[in-house]
């Protein structure tokens, strides 16, 4: 039996041990985590991640879990609507192969598949790192020694595993930062089975309102010294940059407010390699090339990404260090593409003035015509491939 340590818990990780569990490999998933996460807002998965979580049998759990479509009202600063965005537009967009989940929800299904085959050892990391023709060993913080015939590397754009065996050097840092606030409860000034969007000069903040424990708050804004902002902790800095708005968003930081252990806040960075493994080791999505959420296709990539591994690696006698070499490039076009739509879409997500917050705003109510439907919906499909 194949033996694969995976490092990272994340959607990456956990797609990995599913496929690789259910391929024959004896597969250990190490987490720096006490446990499982479940905070985080919205993935969609279309296209190759949608093709990817059928093929993992995901949907069956997901389709439960499933946000449907619901309608986007994009409103001014003290929380009076501009516009609304129908939820007819969302399904005619994404297509009738796609979904819309919680990144929580993802990562539960994911856990219960791959724990079949998968032994877990949270609040454990790798301390070192060694490999040669035929193995890889791998030194634990609790002391111990793992050998195995591959290692993933699945632990984000920090990772840990990158930065060993590669260099620290790949990690490309955007003046951003992101934060994903989950909700007890439904925002009232949100009506009911929507979203609400304020986006201005160099910030976003959004609020979905799906009912208790279905709601969330996304933000994100630009800023000189990211590190400084992740440093002062998600309350303090959200406060600083959105206090002034209206709408949903006091009652968001109220609930954050309650209870910041659950945020997710970070600087936004991309990872841009030349090779994503070496021998025997392996890394796989945001460690190995982080689209950032400017792109929106991050979690698709993670489960397509796993699931090509282990189509590349579903040989016995697989001679690993080619097989890698495979996988990377049927996969790395559709990476390149990813990380240069995101680059172009970071002044939709944080305009550089108010003229382009206008131009947004014309752009959205224009695909929100009679008949501009069926033309999205074709040139989004091009795009997904």
């Amino acid at each position: 039996m194949r033996r694969v340590v995976i490092v990272g818990a994340g959607i990456a990780g956990l797609a990995a041990a599913t496929r690789l569990g259910r391929d024959g490999w004896r597969t250990t998933v190490v987490e720096r985590a006490p446990g499982r996460r479940s905070s985080g807002y919205l993935v969609n998965l279309l296209g190759s991640g949608y093709d990817a979580a059928q093929r993992l049998g995901l949907l069956p759990a997901l389709s439960d879990r499933a946000l449907g479509s619901f309608s986007t009202v994009l409103v001014r600063a003290d929380g009076r609507p501009k516009f609304t965005v129908p939820a007819a537009l969302a399904e005619a967009t994404l297509g009738p192969r796609a979904m819309t989940v919680f990144r929580g929800d993802l990562e539960a299904a994911l856990y219960d598949a791959a724990r079949e085959h998968t032994e877990f050892r949270f609040d454990t990391t790798v301390t070192a790192i060694d490999q040669d023709v035929d193995r890889v060993r791998v030194t634990l913080s609790d002391g111990s020694t793992e050998e195995a015939d591959l290692l993933v590397g699945a632990d984000g754009v920090h990772s840990a595993t990158r930065a060993s065996v590669f260099g620290a050097q790949y990690r490309v840092d955007l003046p951003y930062v992101v934060a994903a606030v989950p909700l007890a409860e439904p925002v009232a000034e949100v009506p009911e089975s929507s979203a609400t969007t304020f986006i201005g000069p160099g910030r976003t903040a959004a609020v979905i309102s799906l009912g208790p424990g279905r709601s969330s708050a996304f933000f994100t804004y630009r800023c000189e010294d990211p590190g400084r902002e992740v440093a002062r902790g998600a309350l303090d800095a959200l406060r600083a940059a959105f206090a002034d708005l209206g709408g949903g968003i006091p009652e968001a930081l109220r609930q954050l407010a309650e209870d910041p252990t659950g945020a997710y806040f970070d600087q936004v960075s991309q990872v841009v390699m030349p090779k994503w493994s070496d021998g025997r080791v392996v890394l796989l999505g945001d460690a190995a090339w982080c689209v950032t959420l400017f792109a929106g296709h991050g979690a698709a990539l993670a489960l397509a990404g796993a699931d090509r591994l282990g189509t590349a690696l579903n040989r016995p006698d697989q001679d690993i260090p080619a097989a890698l070499a495979g996988w990377e490039a049927s996969l790395r076009p559709e990476v390149v593409k990813r990380q240069a739509l995101a680059r172009r879409g970071m002044h939709q997500y944080a305009p550089p003035s108010r003229v382009h917050v206008w131009l947004n705003d014309v752009t959205m109510r224009a695909i929100t015509l009679p008949g501009v439907r069926g033309v999205l919906r074709r040139a989004v499909e091009r795009q997904n491939g």
